[in-house]
């Protein structure tokens, strides 16, 4: 694949969009044990992400359309695999104690499973392209119900929170700890990418750990009363398996190529 050549200009480096919201993340996401940002902080910040195009983060617009799954970056430390491989490029634009920003870049029809961000709050701006997106809460107080069978785990009774197509341009949606679709899965209708940022990021000291689940319909553990039911009907709720890290998930490093950050 030939990259095409990159759409700075030197003086794009000394003043970028990519800067403006990273000052912002820094102003707006303390270090982990202080007060969680304000509903206005975050506002700020969707205004400030609705903004951002593929070509301030590095994307070229002649390569928007490859569906090769190679990444729009370049290749990093890794041979060309085939397309049958269409592997989620992972790019890495700052990770420091507070917040993570990043960006998925997806062919089509590939998946990152239903996976959860403990204790986490989440933005995501979709740059180009369709993904589809479904997120779960937890029900609170939490209800458990053990599974049968050997070596199954227990599930977790959840609430469908979103279940809906993204595509740009559209606005930044978010996930806190406790509302707006935590556990989310990811599903490319077309080649797409997505600007996150994590804040706090995960970190398995702080028991911030990833895990993934499996989500099962809600009439395969109920009761008959419907007791666990909060609000909504049955197909607004599903119980929660937590899996191993699914083997099929296949995540490659690529290289960040838009504008230095000042940090």
């Amino acid at each position: 694949m030939t990259m095409a050549k990159k759409a700075f200009s030197p003086s794009s480096f000394s003043s970028s969009s990519v800067q403006a919201l990273y000052d912002l993340c820094k102003k707006t996401f303390t270090p982990s044990g202080a007060s969680p940002a304000s509903p206005q902080a975050i506002q700020k910040l969707c205004s400030l992400l609705d903004t951002i195009c593929p070509a301030d983060v590095g994307l070229n617009e002649e390569n928007l359309e490859d569906d090769r799954g190679h990444g729009f970056f370049g290749l990093h430390q890794f041979n060309r695999v085939g397309r049958w491989a269409q592997p989620i490029t992972y790019v890495d634009i700052h990770d420091g104690n507070n917040f993570t920003m990043c960006i998925f870049c997806f062919p089509t029809s590939s998946i990152i499973p239903l996976h959860d961000h403990p204790g986490m709050t989440v933005l995501s701006k979709v740059l180009y392209g369709s993904l589809h997106v479904k997120g779960y809460d937890w029900v609170e107080p939490e209800q458990i119900r053990k599974s049968v069978g050997p070596n199954c785990s227990p599930v977790r009774l959840a609430k469908l929170a979103v279940d809906k197509v993204l595509t740009a341009p559209c606005g930044t949606s978010v996930l806190y700890p406790n509302r707006g679709g935590n556990l989310h899965c990811f599903t490319a209708i077309t080649p797409c990418a997505v600007l996150d940022i994590l804040a706090p990021p995960y970190l398995e000291a702080a028991g911030r750990t990833c895990s993934y689940y499996h989500d099962i319909p809600y009439s395969s553990f109920a009761t008959g009363s419907g007791d666990e039911l909060t609000d909504g009907n049955e197909e607004d709720y599903a119980w929660l398996a937590q899996i191993d890290t699914p083997d099929d998930l296949y995540m490659r490093p690529g290289r960040y190529e838009g504008p230095t950050i000042r940090v």
